[in-house]
This record gives C-alpha cells, structure tokens and sequence, in this order.
C-alpha cells in the first residue's frame, strides 16, 4: 500500500470511529429510553439488562454506519482541500482518482463486511432480543399492567383492564377482569376499584375489589346469566412468578429474525402456493363465467400474476453454499427417501413466521364456487403480501450495505467543491442526505408491502439516485475554479440559489417570447 493511500485512509478513520460511537450511542440511547419502562422495577439481574443493551447494539450499528460513512467522508476530504493538501497533491501530478481510490477500496469491504452482519449478527441479535423482552414482560407483571388496556396477566385465562393504576400505591379504578380459567362458564367482574400485591412467596398475585359485580355466563347455556354483587371481593391469581426465567429456544421468527436464505426459502414457498392458488382461482372462474353467475367486482378483477423479483437473494444463497462447508454424511446409511407406494415423498421446509396457508380442497358438488372463488382471492392476496413482505426485508439486508459504498461516492466530491464548509457542511450536509435517504426507505418499504411497487425498485431507488447524482459530481469533480479560499457553505446555499433563478429567468424568457409570438 502507498504511503498516500495509508494517509488517507488515516483521515478517515477517526471520524469514521467518532461518528460511529456517537450516533450509535444516541440511537441507542433513545431505543433504551422507549423500553426503559419495561426494565424498571422488576429487580432483573445485572447481566440481564447487558444484555438486553449489548443485544440491542447491532440493531443501532446497521443503521448508523452508513451515516459513519458519509460523515467521514465528508470531514476528511473538506480538511484535506481546506488544508490545501488536495492542491499540493495536484501540484504534484497526483490524480484526484488516485486519492479517492483507496476510499473506494475501503468503502468496498465496509459494504462486504456490512452484507454478512446484516445477514447472520443482526438477525439473530434480534431473535435473541425478542426472546429477552418476552421473558422480562413475564416478569413481576403488575409493573407491566398499563391503563386503558386489555392485559393478559395469566396466559389464556386471566385478563385484566383498568381505567387508572397509580404505580406508586398499585391502586386501580375502573377495574374489569376477565376470568377464563374455568371452560365450563364465562366470568365478568366489574369493580369500582381495587388493590393488587404481591404474596411473600412473590408467586401468586392478589386482588382486593371493592364495589362491584360479578356475571357468570354458563358455556353450555349462553342464554342464562347470573349475577352477584359484592362490597369487597377477593381474588388470587395463582403461578403469576417474579422470577426472571431466559427461554433458551423458540422456533418462532419473524422476517426481521432471518437470515437471506431462510426469507428466500419463505418467499419461494409463498410463491408455490400463490401458483396453485391461481391455477385453481382461474378455473373457478372460468366456470362462474361459463354459468353467468353474480361475481363481484373484486373476483373478477383479481390480479393473479405473482409480485416480480430479480432473485437477489436466491443467487446470494447460491453464493453462499458455495463457499459452505458440506455437511458430513454417515458412511452406510442410505440417503434415498423411502417412498410408500401410497404417499409421495414429503418434502419439507425451513419454518417461516407466518402462519402456513392451508391448501383449499376441491369443493363438494352442493358448495358454491362463488364462495370457493373468494376463497381463492384472499389465498392469492395473502401469499403475494408474504411474498412482497420478505423481498422487502431481502433487499433492505443489501441495500443498507451499498449504502456505504454509495455514501462515499456523494460525499467525497462534495467535500471537494466546497473545502472551507468545515463542520457546518458536515453536518448540514448529513442531516439532509439521512433524512432524504431514510424517508425513500421507509417509503418504499411501504409501497413494496402493498404491491403498488417490486420489492426491488422500490427498496434500491434511493440508492439508485444518490448514485447517479454523485456519478454525475465525480465526472465534474476536478473542473471546479474554487480554491480554498472559497468553497464555504454560503457558497453553496448560493450556488443553489443561482440555479434556481437561472432556471426561472429561463422560463420566464420562453413565456414572455412564446406571448410575443402569438
């Protein structure tokens, strides 16, 4: 490596390491503050709330190293050109594309390095980090009761609603419990008010309500009520636990918990089951045309075409089992499935976190196939929105990564044209492009979700754009006039502002001749 590149990518290391640690930490800060009402009061142990913090830091990092970038870049190129280090260089027939080359390189592994921890650290981060929150919510669950809301204080059988908790006396008003627990009734308390504490044991969980009624609703007799009015009534709640107790497995996964391959794994056995469920759509549909029955709108114009994907993912995957090292097979067992000759060969598949669509059987000769058809439609319109759903998370993994790469592209030339912009066109300049590019992501993300856009555009279209403009800066980088004399960021605020009336005394000009014509 030359003693130039080693220099620059010097100048870039330290702000690269400042802006890293001091966004993360506010993001992380602010991520902390909105649970920090989940982790107080519950007496969790030390090592929990670490980790609870430490699992919460990749989350913050995917998002705010592509910020890091570009304000590196931006502060190292605006103190070389301001320091006149770009005009010695020049001076001595050092190409502009000579210094930015190793930056390139650099940002290149950034992206590499970005694609496997978006991939493999942060998924599983996130896995972990729900489970953690689950497990703390079951955790000493009077701090976790909230007002004006249902909660599930035993599981399936104990709900509880108050209109107000003072935390500080643990004192309820509005007090509405539903009690599950026994299959033969249905119970409904209403209460004035109410107490509630912990027993010694910090096991069970004990309410005292006062002025109210109680309403008990036979199961096998819906038509039957009886109720009882009471001054004081209390209730235990038995197995509610204080002790925190760490779930060591859970299959469940949302598309923000998976990998690439186990979301394309997903996406494609969406994609199976939305081509049988249009196979048979248009065949019911087919028949109610033929009887001329009633359809409505919404079956007949029903889009049965599969949401459109490049297959990112799918040749990432490929790459990846490539490079995988091959699972050892047992020497003497046979790998051939057995297949009976009544069944056919079961295929299985990574699990997913939705719930699997269940394949609709034929419809007996009295049901009617208009109601079969509307089936159908709801099949078809809940596989596409899986199917947009994991192509969104697929190419947000990839496109947050090129990102970094892009980031460098833009910033550098703009440091360049305006060396004395110092701090103020740092920052200026970062606000502006974080908040542009994370208002088309989230966006897009939007748009893709709904089907109105592919995953693929919609996802990349922001990247695709701050490319194309620092493509077009780079060809011009080098042509500018300026010197570090000037350059600042009134020059800039000027520049933009002289474009703007240029183009509008342009336009006024094209009125005013096109009014003289006529």
């Amino acid at each position: 490596m030359k003693i130039l590149h080693r220099y620059v990518l010097k100048e870039h290391a330290g702000p690269l390491t400042f802006a890293l640690t001091a966004l993360t930490s506010i993001l992380l800060l602010q991520y902390i503050g909105k649970h920090f009402g989940e982790l107080v009061g519950k007496g969790l142990p030390a090592f929990v709330i670490a980790e609870f913090f430490g699992l919460s830091v990749p989350l913050t990092v995917a998002l705010t190293l592509p910020m890091a970038v570009l304000v590196a870049t931006l502060y190292a190129f605006s103190r070389l050109a301001a320091e006149n280090e770009i005009t010695a260089l020049k001076a001595s027939g050092v190409a502009l594309v000579s210094v930015l080359k190793p930056v390139l390189w650099a940002a290149l592994g950034i992206t590499i390095v970005m694609i496997g921890f978006n991939d493999q650290v942060l998924p599983r981060s996130n896995h972990r980090l729900a489970m953690l929150q689950r497990d703390i919510a079951q955790t000493k669950p009077t701090f976790g009761l909230r007002e004006q809301v249902i909660n599930e204080v035993s599981p399936g059988k104990f709900y509880l609603r108050a209109g107000h908790i003072d935390e500080a006396s643990n004192l309820m008003r509005e007090v509405t419990i539903y009690d599950m627990a026994d299959p033969t009734r249905r119970r409904t308390i209403y209460a004035d008010s109410g107490n509630m504490r912990l027993t010694k044991g910090m096991t069970d969980l004990e309410l005292t309500l006062y002025n109210g009624s109680m309403q008990d609703v036979p199961a096998v007799n819906p038509d039957e009520l009886q109720r009882l009015y009471f001054n004081i009534d209390l209730i235990r709640v038995r197995g509610v636990g204080n002790q925190f107790q760490k779930t060591t497995a859970d299959s469940y996964k949302s598309d923000r918990e998976m990998t690439v391959c186990e979301m394309q794994a997903a996406q494609d056995k969406a994609r199976q089951e939305h081509e049988v469920a249009r196979k048979e759509f248009e065949i019911r549909l087919a028949a109610l045309k033929k009887s001329k029955a009633m359809a409505g709108q919404d079956v007949l114009k029903t889009n049965t075409s599969a949401p459109w994907d490049i297959g990112l993912g799918r040749l990432y995957c490929n790459a990846v089992a490539l490079f995988a090292p091959k699972k050892a097979k047992a020497q003497g067992v046979s790998t051939t499935p057995r297949v009976t000759s009544s069944t056919t060969p079961r295929v299985t598949t990574p699990s997913t976190s939705r719930p699997r669509l269940t394949p609709i059987q034929p419809a007996p000769p009295n049901s009617s196939d208009l109601a079969v058809a509307e089936a159908l439609r709801i099949r078809l319109l809940d596989s596409a929105q899986l199917m947009n759903s994991y192509g969104v998370e697929i190419h947000k993994k990839f496109a947050l990564a090129v990102a970094c790469f892009v980031f460098v592209l833009l910033g550098a030339p703009i440091a360049l044209r305006f060396p004395r912009g110092g701090v103020g066109l740092t920052i200026g300049v970062s606000l502006f492009v974080f908040a542009l590019y994370y208002v088309c992501l989230i966006a897009g993300e939007s748009i893709a979700k709904r089907g109105l856009m592919p995953a693929v555009v919609s996802m990349w279209m922001a990247n695709v754009i701050f490319a194309l403009i620092a493509l077009w800066m780079l060809a011009k980088m080098g042509q500018e006039g300026t010197t570090a004399r000037g350059g600042d960021a009134k020059e800039m605020i000027g520049a933009v502002t002289g474009w703007v009336r240029s183009k509008t005394h342009w336009k006024d000009r094209r009125v005013r001749r096109e009014r003289l014509a006529a």
